[in-house]
């Protein structure tokens, strides 16, 4: 997406994937890959799970969402410092807001705590949640959340939850994954299939693959679902402006990003 929209507007953009799996253990740090990316002539870097919170300890100045939110996804060098952001949390709240305006907003399930989880959180108040239920396999963790939402969004009821099954009621009106259960290298639901409801919406944040078991099942049982893709793009595009000072084409990097599915596809059949 990068790559394509800098191709766009007449400049040449490098963007490479640092799979912190596929390095050798002694390489697995990131302090060591933060370092080399900026002594490379890296703009930046985007940061995904595990890392956005242990990321911090190693940055100069946060943006004032990313400090509120206690998560970095975007890591900008600038005049020697490195400054981090948090895109994740306009990338969900704008891909809701455009997929789902009429959803019912009283009462939500998230599930996960983590990185990805606290910007969601924040993301999911800003739409309009009046009721976030929280829950996530460290308990103190969901504790910690739902003081923290609490406090930055007063007006939002949060409530951590010590498991699923307490928090689903027939006043649910929707849910969000923002674990990495449902990725292709921890597959599997984080939501029992079988309390699914027609009348609820179920969104995901994994976007890879697109389609998760959840959200297969949800659209089965006919509830409405969002996948990941529209977080994916729309926090690209934040960060895009972030790392380059100019204004990303949402529309072109939606189109970029749907080129994915379409080129190994192609290439698997060939």
């Amino acid at each position: 997406m990068h790559m394509s929209e800098a191709v766009a507007q007449h400049m040449r953009g490098v963007y490479r994937i640092l799979d912190v799996d596929l390095l050798p253990t002694d390489e697995q740090n990131i302090k060591d890959i933060v370092h080399a990316a900026e002594m490379t002539g890296f703009n930046g870097l985007n940061v995904t799970y595990p890392f956005k919170m242990e990321v911090i300890a190693l940055l100069d100045e946060l943006s004032p969402n990313a400090a509120a939110v206690g998560s970095v996804n975007t890591i900008v060098f600038r005049d020697g410092k490195r400054i981090g952001h948090n895109t994740d949390l306009w990338g969900f709240a704008e891909s809701f807001r455009q997929n789902m305006p009429d959803a019912p907003l009283e009462t939500v399930l998230l599930i996960g705590a983590g990185g990805a989880g606290v910007a969601v959180a924040h993301a999911l108040a800003d739409c309009g949640v009046r009721h976030l239920k929280i829950f996530d396999l460290d308990p103190s963790r969901a504790g910690q959340l739902a003081r923290l939402v609490q406090a930055n969004r007063p007006g939002l009821t949060v409530e951590p939850v010590t498991s699923i099954g307490e928090a689903v009621s027939l006043d649910l009106s929707g849910l969000v994954n923002a674990s990495p259960v449902g990725m292709a290298k921890s597959p599997g639901t984080p939501f029992p299939l079988h309390l699914l409801r027609p009348g609820m919406w179920v969104a995901d944040i994994v976007y890879f693959p697109l389609e998760t078991e959840l959200l297969a099942a949800a659209a089965k049982m006919g509830c409405r679902v969002l996948p990941g893709s529209g977080m994916a793009v729309f926090q690209a595009v934040r960060a895009f402006t972030l790392f380059t000072g100019r204004r990303a084409d949402p529309v072109r990097m939606k189109a970029a990003f749907d080129a994915f599915d379409i080129i190994p596809r192609a290439t698997a059949d060939a």
